[in-house]
């Protein structure tokens, strides 16, 4: 069994807008209460709050403030669950000797979204309306239908608009057997560079709209705090964000769902883009005291491709994709995978700069990723014949870290 996630566009009227609205603020201050509450205690006493102890004092708040009154009980519930999961985090991050960020209050505004945490309690969908609790019947659109058994639904303030998404549980469709297999390398000038020898473009989503988005900003910032054109121009500001996302999300689903379905073994590289799109440390002169250059300016242009292509985003939904068609997917270490030659395996270091692949031993030329794109395709055969040794292949999907790349 897997979970996906269902989105519709819902219209709520005008008071039904002010009320969901309403709903969002006033879960904004639990929110800020709760986090005041854990910070207070732990100051005076020295230690924490749980968060069934603080969903306890729910109902006394409720006697005292009666806007309480006016959200379902699930929504403080999933607000205690938020607070839970901020220092979970938090404290996960500091023993793992990562920059903390302690969980911060939501200002105005930034409080976008809540819980029904059982889908028929508080909220349902009937035919093209969606039922929600407090807030009376909303308009949905419904483009296709719910597949699975809904377990959870979420109502999102994006852009100024309103989303209903559903978390909904599914089973495999066991897609028809495939004997192909194909090798994926990633990249900025290509997007995708796949072991049959074609590419796939990247697109540059954020940078094709980047000139647009810097006007806007611009304009907001002259804009005064508070203002009705503030908020007119912080909206062109997300809306443009919002197309963005949008592109980028199909873009990697359609490629993802063409590789399943067709593809039986699928690899790809085990890329931390997290650590690749860190900036450089700061270099200090030790006599002098003075920073020296360190190339920041330059890596932050590189960082912002990184992220504009979505790899990441790419591997999550192929494996999810994967998993429900009963397909492999396993990840390999990129190590080496564009300095091996993948005829013969010599091994010879490259400059970023050079996109082509020259062996000096048996003469093999060829683009330098498509290179690569063999290299992991044969490491993760190799992987696959040692799972399947120790009867560890026969799941759906496979994440494994396999040595180096092997020649063809």
């Amino acid at each position: 069994m897997s979970v996906i996630c269902v989105k519709y566009r819902i219209l709520p009227t005008r008071a039904q807008e002010t009320a969901l609205s309403q709903a969002l603020e006033t879960l904004r201050g639990v929110y800020n209460s709760l986090l005041n509450e854990r910070k207070y205690i732990y100051e005076t006493t020295g230690s924490g709050i749980g968060q069934y102890t603080q969903e306890k004092h729910f109902s006394m708040w409720r006697k005292e403030f009666p806007e309480l009154a006016q959200v379902h009980s699930h929504l403080l519930q999933n607000v205690a669950l938020r607070i839970n999961n901020a220092f979970t985090a938090f404290f996960r991050r500091v023993r793992n000797n990562e920059t903390p960020g302690y969980p911060r209050f939501k200002g105005k505004g930034t409080y976008d979204s809540f819980t029904f945490k059982q889908y028929g309690n508080g909220v349902k969908l009937e035919g093209e309306t969606l039922s929600v609790s407090k807030i009376g019947q909303v308009k949905c659109i419904v483009h296709r239908p719910l597949i699975g058994t809904p377990k959870t639904c979420t109502i999102r303030r994006q852009a100024g608009k309103w989303f209903a998404c559903f978390a909904c549980e599914v089973g495999i469709e066991p897609y028809p057997a495939s004997s192909e297999e194909i090798g994926i390398d990633v990249g900025l000038e290509k997007f995708a560079a796949l072991s049959d020898g074609t590419f796939v473009e990247n697109p540059r989503f954020f940078r094709k709209d980047e000139k647009a988005l810097a006007k806007a900003q611009r304009k907001l910032a002259k804009q005064a705090r508070g203002s009705a054109k503030r908020r007119k121009a912080k909206k062109v500001v997300s809306r443009i964000h919002e197309r963005v996302r949008n592109r980028r999300h199909d873009f990697v689903h359609q490629f993802a769902r063409r590789l399943v379905n067709r593809y039986g073994l699928i690899a790809v590289e085990k890329l931390s883009v997290k650590n690749m799109s860190k900036s450089p440390a700061p270099k200090q002169d030790e006599s002098t005291g003075e920073y020296l250059p360190n190339g920041a300016s330059a890596k932050a242009g590189l960082n912002k491709s990184i992220l504009d292509a979505s790899w990441s985003q790419f591997r999550t939904v192929l494996m999810q994709k994967a998993e429900r068609a009963v397909r492999q997917v396993i990840e390999v270490n990129p190590a080496y995978t564009s300095q091996d030659c993948s005829r013969c395996g010599h091994r010879a270091k490259k400059q970023l700069k050079e996109r082509w692949h020259h062996c000096p031993m048996c003469g093999l030329f060829l683009d330098r990723d498509t290179n690569a794109a063999f290299n992991i395709l044969a490491s993760a055969r190799r992987a696959g014949a040692l799972a399947r040794l120790t009867v560890w292949g026969n799941t759906p999907s496979a994440s494994m870290e396999a040595e180096e790349a092997v020649p063809l």
